[in-house]
């Protein structure tokens, strides 16, 4: 019989996470799931710790695979599963025993093709989220579940706080050899989503680790979100032209916060010409739609300016800012 949820593991040389990681996942007070553990070419103890799994758990399967990222992991995962829902785990962090029953009873209940609930984060072994209060379930059709996703107040583009109907997958694939995969992603499952559903409910906890790529000094590779937003804004305009002031204004907020990213974390003043030129160019053709946004303030409006019209003095601004601040300024 066909499990109801397929969970799908990326791991790459994490022996001192997965175990808690599979520990969250086969404590679920859901049961009707398989666990496709994607072992990504590791070479410390990781598939020994995942085949031991396999063998206490027959819903746990595990797959080795020659490296290949994770986006190509969660591909294999992907081709393997025969979930009617599909929800992704990456191996470093952990979930709630209750949110895979949650998100899918959500789903049956309000036929939705996807649920949603928040993110808790974990830094340093401690807890930054705290307890939501009132229980809040939001229904949201078609466009207003995609505007929701560029809006970004009730979720954002995070993959793992998801729970997708296998449907949502119809001719869509995690680009390879780049990151911000989930950027590249999520809104096509959206978009093959007549409806979803947001509840208010922590249920998978984002451990930050000191090594990430995502959180430490800026990493040049962190442009390639810059790829995807090539890919999403012809396709939002070609489909959903209606939405297009609000994804223009994510993409402004995405063009800022990365330009403010680079002059807080690259020292190097070479790299970080670079790296502010990349942004200026990818930016450029779509200046004028991003002023004219009507969701970007008029302090993002002009920082918007200073990136496609004088990095220099973007540069210099920020330094006197930082110097009377005493700190990092944005």
């Amino acid at each position: 019989m066909e499990p109801a949820i397929s969970i799908i593991v990326p791991v790459y040389n994490l022996e001192r996470y997965i175990e808690k990681c599979l520990d969250s996942i086969l404590a679920q007070t859901f049961a009707d799931f398989e666990v496709i553990i994607v072992d990504d070419g590791s070479t410390d103890g990781s598939g020994a710790i995942c085949e031991a799994y396999a063998k206490k758990d027959d819903r746990v399967i595990v797959l080795h695979n020659e490296y290949g990222g994770v986006s190509a992991a969660r591909n294999a995962g992907i081709a393997a599963a025969a979930g009617k829902y599909i929800g992704f785990v990456d191996g470093d962090d952990y979930i709630d025993e209750n949110m895979y029953d949650v998100l899918f009873q959500q789903c049956q209940q309000t036929r939705s093709d996807i649920a949603v609930c928040r993110l808790g984060r974990e830094v340093d072994g401690q807890l930054l989220h705290h307890r939501a209060g009132t229980c809040r379930i939001i229904h949201l059709e078609h466009f207003e579940a995609l505007r929701e996703l560029f809006r970004g107040v009730l979720y954002r583009f995070s993959l793992c706080n998801k729970l997708f109907k296998q449907t949502c997958f119809k001719n869509v694939s995690f680009p390879e050899g780049r990151i911000h995969e989930d950027l590249s992603t999520v809104y096509k499952l959206f978009a093959n989503a007549n409806k979803a559903v947001y509840i208010n409910y922590i249920g998978y906890i984002y451990v930050r680790q000191e090594n990430s790529i995502l959180t430490s000094q800026y990493n040049k590779n962190r442009l390639d979100a810059f790829k995807a937003w090539n890919e999403i804004l012809p396709y939002m305009n070609k489909y959903y032209s209606e939405l297009m002031a609000d994804v223009y204004a994510c993409y402004g907020f995405w063009c800022v916060d990365n330009a403010y990213y680079v002059l807080n974390q690259v020292s190097n003043k070479l790299e970080r010409k670079e790296h502010l030129t990349t942004i200026q160019e990818n930016m450029n053709g779509n200046y004028k739609e991003l002023i004219r946004s009507q969701g970007l303030s008029f302090k993002y409006k002009s920082i918007v300016s200073l990136i496609n019209y004088n990095l220099g003095l973007l540069i210099f601004s920020h330094r006197f800012k930082k110097a009377l601040t005493g700190g990092n300024s944005h």
